[in-house]
């Protein structure tokens, strides 16, 4: 048998025909496609493909929220053995442009959220005979084709695609079945771009078999996903962590995948997030830090708001939910747990049961993309909400390992997935455990290499191992430890290295001033941030305190860097010198817009040195931080004092 993810769905939809595997909000209500509707219409939309010229190895770029039609084309569009161009949403119309340019894409999937994004750069395009597939035929979207003077030889409906299919169906289906034959599970099915956080994107080829193995042993190595639960799709569709944990595990065991109600765009979809969770009682969610970090402090900012008496018991069960709990490998004795079940379980019943039920009463999440601080490991384990992190690179199709509730170690990233080979190396040499180097992989789940690009191709694959650019170390009990991205350590003025990640996101979580911090030293002799902060947060508590003066504000705000040392555990584990010992407030969030953030939420660390070198400069010689300070107050002061710079 060929491993493909085509063999995932003409499986599951002999044996369960009648299973609704795909739901979509349309109208107000969930709309329901069941496995044997969702084989049928992919067989329609191939065909349709065919009848309108498209052929075997073109390219076809997806840019839509995720919703049923996303999985549906794409599927369509693997049945004619061709390969998907997964855009993120966020994108601007510049780098769609290089991405359907660099990749050769024939036509484009599109909603109409995002279409406009699209004609602004149709006539940009190399490929003369570029398509339009449109999703939507609604009035946004005859408006915007009219807007742009697109004309019909250029677009055609997604639904009369689809109904060009089923008509001439039996016609085109011997030129089906025969590519069918020739589906090869080495055929590459996905070029997804990478986000960039250190250099210009590269598209990463990946094929049947990656995604085979990475679907098939994720599900075997976490064994709690059981047949027929729900889980509802946050994350953008267009991530290689979205497709194998849930497109394709879904169809394959099956899960019911519903995808967040995002009619209106991005800014809706945020908003129904909340909503959809109490409608759809997902069993799982897959999650990122930021994320999650999300739903912590909406969780706090509303225990702030309670009265005295359940702030305390919340945050003394919490305490005693960490201390029962352990790492979750190794925990107390018996008695410790015993002494510390008790509030932890009066907490849970009076406090945290509700919490869990605001939030649709999933049973945990599973997160990847950046680094998880362990207090929000700690904190949402003791909630009764665990976050299993994981770790993975699209160019693995993308799980290397991850926690699960068979095996489980916060501070970790999990035990690799069978099939994949972890190697620790330094200076050429294999590490034994617990010394740190650059982590590479090997296995079935490695990309086939990057998109006309051999050059980077070789430089990340060697003798059948990828290299992640990625620092870390194996424990004594085969636990992946993740450190941090090679290129974003802090060099000190001796050369001393350091990697910033887990310094940045423990001043995150016990700082409430502050929401997004980058720590940066390149031979400094000390190291400095740029921090944002969380300007609602900030508010209040100049409401509550009745601060009016910059000067002291700043203060405040100086002294909650170092909040996290009152954790004894915490109080001496990172080295003073990478530390920051000035910092500079940006005026405006790291984001997609200003291209600080990708689409996974990661710090592009490139854009925000370049955006702010200038402060950068000045701290690293600014040694009695006069300049310095001057800035943050004059910020400090428009923002929250009315005080504008004369």
């Amino acid at each position: 048998m060929q491993k493909t993810v085509l063999e995932f769905l003409s499986s599951s939809a002999s044996r369960y025909p009648d299973f609704k595997v795909l739901y979509d909000k349309t109208s107000g209500t969930w709309q329901g496609l069941t496995l044997a509707q969702v084989e049928q219409l992919t067989n329609y939309i191939a065909a349709g493909l065919l009848l309108n010229g498209f052929s075997s190895g073109q390219k076809f770029g997806l840019l839509s929220e995720g919703r049923n039609y996303w999985v549906l084309a794409e599927f369509g569009m693997l049945k004619i053995r061709g390969q998907s161009v997964p855009l993120s949403v966020k994108l601007l119309p510049e780098e769609i442009l290089f991405r359907l340019n660099h990749s050769e894409a024939s036509a484009i999937f599109v909603s109409s959220n995002y279409l406009e994004k699209v004609l602004k750069i149709l006539n940009q395009l190399e490929n003369s005979n570029f398509k339009l597939i449109l999703f939507d035929n609604d009035d946004k979207t005859h408006q915007l084709l009219t807007k742009y003077n697109v004309p019909d030889d250029k677009f055609i409906f997604f639904e009369n695609l689809i109904d060009q299919g089923k008509s001439e169906f039996e016609t085109i289906k011997p030129q089906l079945d025969q590519i069918r034959q020739q589906i090869s599970e080495n055929d590459i099915i996905l070029t997804i771009y990478t986000s960039g956080t250190t250099g210009d994107p590269k598209g990463v080829m990946l094929t049947h078999k990656n995604f085979w193995y990475n679907t098939k042993e994720a599900y075997e190595h976490f064994k709690d996903l059981p047949q027929f639960s729900r889980t509802l799709a946050i994350l953008p569709i267009d991530h290689s962590f979205a497709h194998t944990a849930q497109v394709y595990t879904s169809i394959m065991i099956p899960l019911s995948l519903y995808f967040l109600d995002s009619r209106g765009g991005a800014m809706n979809a945020l908003r129904n997030i909340p909503l959809n969770l109490k409608e759809v009682q997902p069993y799982f969610l897959l999650t990122v830090p930021a994320l999650t970090g999300n739903f912590m402090n909406k969780i706090l900012d509303s225990i702030r708001k309670q009265n005295p008496v359940i702030r305390w018991l919340f945050n003394f069960g919490i305490k005693a939910g960490i201390k029962k709990n352990g790492n979750a490998w190794t925990r107390p004795n018996a008695l410790l747990r015993l002494i510390y079940s008790l509030p932890h379980g009066i907490a849970d019943a009076l406090i945290f049961k509700k919490i869990r039920k605001s939030l649709g009463n999933f049973r945990f999440t599973i997160s990847g993309g950046a680094y998880l601080d362990l207090y929000q490991q700690q904190f949402f384990a003791a909630l009764g909400i665990p976050v299993y992190q994981g770790y993975g690179l699209s160019e693995n199709s993308p799980i290397i390992s991850t926690n699960t509730p068979y095996m489980w170690k916060m501070g970790t990233t999990g035990r690799p997935l069978p099939s994949v080979k972890v190697k620790i190396i330094r200076d050429g040499q294999e590490l034994g455990p617990n010394e740190k180097g650059e982590i590479v992989v090997s296995g079935p789940c490695v990309m086939k290499g990057y998109y006309k690009n051999p050059k980077a191709t070789a430089q990340a694959i060697k003798d059948g191992w990828l290299y992640t650019g990625d620092l870390g170390y194996l424990d004594q009990d085969g636990f992946l430890v993740v450190v941090g991205r090679e290129k974003a350590l802090l060099i000190s003025q001796d050369g001393e290295k350091y990697s910033p990640e887990e310094i940045e996101e423990t001043i995150k979580s016990y700082s409430p001033f502050i929401s997004q911090i980058m720590l940066y030293n390149e031979h400094f002799p000390y190291t400095v941030a740029i921090i944002v902060l969380d300007e609602d947060y900030v508010k209040n508590y100049i409401k509550q305190t009745k601060i009016h003066d910059a000067q002291q504000l700043l203060q405040v705000i100086q002294q909650s860097l170092t909040n996290f040392k009152r954790d004894k555990n915490l109080a001496n584990k990172f080295p003073v010198r990478w530390l920051p010992a000035t910092f500079a407030i940006a005026p405006e969030p790291f984001s997609e817009q200003n291209k600080q953030l990708n689409s996974t939420m990661k710090m592009v660390r490139h854009n925000i040195v370049k955006a702010y070198k200038d402060l950068i400069d000045t701290m690293a010689k600014d040694t009695s931080k006069q300049q310095i300070t001057k800035y943050n107050l004059q910020i400090l002061n428009e923002k929250f004092f009315n005080t504008k710079k004369s």
